[in-house]
């Protein structure tokens, strides 16, 4: 069975070049969110299996929204999308649960390597 996935990126260009890189049979359980508070509302009435989450988003960002996570005792498995690649965000996004932090725009390879490399795949 396909798990179920959450895109969250206020950019809807970047929403689709991460659903374009996942495999296609997982298409029909792919939902997504254009900003943090969809996607706690979300997370909080479905249980979603992987979440690919923006941290630089208006309103509830990313670390805000693994923060809420944290907090609702929401568990999914969490890859970070960003071009904010400071070491301490990536370290904190880490401390807060995330499974890896990945450089944006992510290459579809280097998508799919992690999800393997999580036992995702």
């Amino acid at each position: 069975m396909s798990p179920l996935v959450l895109i969250c990126d206020d950019s809807n260009m970047a929403r689709k070049q991460v659903l374009r890189s996942l495999p296609e049979l997982w298409r029909e359980n792919i939902q997504t969110a254009s900003n943090g508070a969809e996607a706690l509302t979300i997370l909080r009435d479905s249980v979603i299996d992987i979440l690919f989450l923006d941290l630089t988003m208006p309103g509830i960002d990313g670390v805000g929204v693994l923060q809420g996570m944290k907090k609702l005792k929401i568990s999914a498995n969490v890859f970070v999308i960003s071009a904010d690649i400071q070491p301490e965000m990536q370290n904190k996004v880490l401390a807060l649960g995330a499974k890896a932090f990945l450089r944006k725009p992510v290459k579809a390879d280097t998508l799919m390597a992690q999800l393997e490399l999580h036992g995702l795949l």
